[in-house]
């Protein structure tokens, strides 16, 4: 091999030259072989892509025909690491590269130790198009991708970021990206982050991630409605925390705490955090007037409380709890099989005045429901021949009713909101969230992409539906007549 100087060697830029030529003989060849083959039944294509990869692997592992050199080095070692490598290669797949080269053969690179110990993956990408990358190597890679501006390894690892989330990690890792993606302003990235977040809270709340959480990723999570967790108590046990091991001055604490849905907390509950919660006491004053509110909450009926405050408001609005009064888990098995039903009972609402009067739901799922545009319809012809209709024309439906009517729900109505759990990298978290608005029973769009005839469909647990039916009771304010 020539020997490196500030120039590139004779030898080297020959190489390159022929290396060039090399590859766009390769593409003429290739688009001829295409013309050629089109309309020859006995036409076939001889593929040794595999062993020009694994050339071009030799090429970066020996050096061979190198023409310049990487040197890496980081802020904590002396020492840098030194790739032989090929302007050509570089140059096709980074424009920052080509752009470096374009005047030098030898350049050092200062790189951080996490995207440094990646610099080996990085470069044998720009040669072979491929690389495999773990959970913790995930940041650093994209970060590498993006400095180099390597757009197709960039999305790369941003979807395999997004298909990632529910992999389980000891430390965790979905709120490390979701900070990662606000700072580099991939907006898609922190969307999937935060509603699986929202949608797996629970499973969050106990993990080592939790107190990572950043104030701004919190504030953001508390204003949600359609987080999946227990009980607002375990919410707020989780606030409680993150607020005695973050510290954060008393604005930050204030608005924290005032996120709370405290009227979705029994009474009971409520007057023991008074007396236990040393978070609470540091800051009762400021929610001395949610805790109060809530208790009058609690008191009165609901129809005379909407009569003195906003109830259409997200503190008297449920999330998405999994407790047995808000609603029911329903496993189906083989659930392309034929129509299901079944029944369980909510309590009316979540104020103490409701506490012992329940609901009793009707619950049809049918695999194979047509839409009314999709059903058999008679002919004007003598014949009055019917439409064919196959069953797969038929998509999943779920229709969710009321067993019975009762003055006590005058003032309220009542949000449907089903959870799809699936199996995801060895653990069943929620997938899908569909929400019936009170004009309809159904969910127009319910399980529109699930493919429930599939054993290997991603909605099935061992060829079972998992689905938790959740009922969300909403007061609304009273119209006032004015005298």
């Amino acid at each position: 091999m020539a020997r490196l100087t500030g120039t590139r060697p004779v030898a080297a830029r020959r190489w390159g030259c022929a290396a060039t030529a090399f590859l766009l003989l390769l593409l003429t060849v290739q688009a001829a072989q295409k013309a050629d083959l089109s309309g020859d039944a006995t036409a076939a294509t001889i593929n040794h892509s595999l062993t020009l990869l694994q050339r071009l692997q030799e090429l970066l592992q020996n050096g061979n025909g190198s023409d310049s050199v990487l040197r890496v080095r980081t802020a904590a070692s002396d020492e840098a690491k030194v790739f032989h490598t090929h302007q050509l290669l570089l140059s096709l797949q980074s424009e920052v590269f080509e752009s470096l080269l374009r005047n030098q053969s030898i350049i050092t690179l200062h790189e951080p130790p996490e995207t440094a110990a990646l610099f080996e993956k990085f470069i044998r990408y720009l040669y072979c198009g491929g690389v495999s990358i773990l959970l913790h190597q995930a940041i650093p890679m994209h970060q590498l991708a993006s400095k180099y501006r390597v757009w197709g390894l960039q999305r790369g690892v941003a979807d395999y970021m997004k298909t990632h989330l529910a992999s389980e990690s000891s430390q965790g890792h979905v709120v490390g990206w979701y900070h990662y993606a606000v700072r580099i302003g991939d907006a898609a990235l922190q969307e999937s982050c935060l509603q699986f977040l929202a949608w797996n809270l629970s499973a969050v709340l106990g993990s080592a991630e939790w107190g990572s959480v950043s104030v701004e990723l919190l504030l953001l999570l508390l204003e949600r409605s359609d987080l999946v967790l227990h009980s607002e108590l375990e919410l707020y046990t989780a606030v409680e925390g993150w607020l005695s091991r973050r510290q954060p001055e008393g604005p930050v604490a204030k608005q924290v705490l005032r996120a709370i849905r405290y009227p979705m907390i029994a009474p009971s509950q409520l007057f023991r955090l008074q007396a236990q919660s040393a978070v609470l006491a540091r800051h009762y004053g400021a929610v001395q007037d949610l805790l109060f509110q809530a208790f009058q909450f609690h008191a009165a009926s609901p129809l005379h409380f909407a009569k003195y405050f906003d109830v259409n408001c997200s503190m008297f609005l449920p999330r998405n709890y999994l407790a047995p009064s808000w609603g029911s888990q329903w496993v189906i098995n083989n659930p392309a099989r034929d129509d299901r039903s079944t029944s369980f009972q909510t309590q009316l609402g979540p104020s103490s005045h409701d506490a012992g009067k329940r609901v009793t739901w009707n619950v049809l799922f049918s695999p194979r429901w047509l839409p009314v545009s999709l059903r058999p319809v008679y002919s004007d012809s003598v014949s009055g021949a019917v439409q064919p209709v196959r069953i797969e024309d038929g998509r999943p439906r779920l229709v969710i009713t009321p067993a019975m009517s009762s003055p006590d729900f005058a003032g309220v109505s009542f949000q449907k909101t089903v959870l799809v759990g699936v199996r995801q990298q060895g653990r069943v978290l929620v997938k899908h969230a569909y929400s019936f608005h009170q004009s309809s029973d159904e969910a127009a769009d319910f399980l529109a992409h699930a493919d429930l005839q599939k054993r290997t469909s991603e909605y099935l647990i061992d060829n079972s539906l998992h689905l938790h039916i959740i009922i969300k009771p909403v007061y609304h304010s009273l119209i006032k007549v004015k005298k």
